[in-house]
């Protein structure tokens, strides 16, 4: 799988069964080239006509299973969502 394929993929939270958005980009360790976590965009603001100046870090451990068009993670939200800049 391509990272390229990860955007494409809805993450769902199993603990809400909430949908928290698609996947924006991969934090990953440039030592050992594994991913590390998966970036997703936070809530907007104002019905996102604002922008976004959060977004969720979502530790690799934390996925729970990757499939044909949605990635399944465990987190606690809050604890995930941090300010963006």
């Amino acid at each position: 799988m391509r990272v390229s394929d990860l955007k494409c993929k809805e993450v769902i939270n199993i603990r809400t069964c909430c949908s928290l958005g698609c996947v924006s980009d991969v934090e990953f360790d440039p030592k050992d080239g594994c991913i590390l976590a998966l970036i997703v965009p936070g809530p907007g603001k104002l019905c996102w006509f604002l922008g976004r100046d959060t977004e969720f870090v979502i530790p690799w451990k934390c996925v729970v299973q990757i499939g044909a068009d949605i990635v399944l993670v465990d987190i606690d939200e809050e604890k995930m969502l941090k300010k963006c800049g």
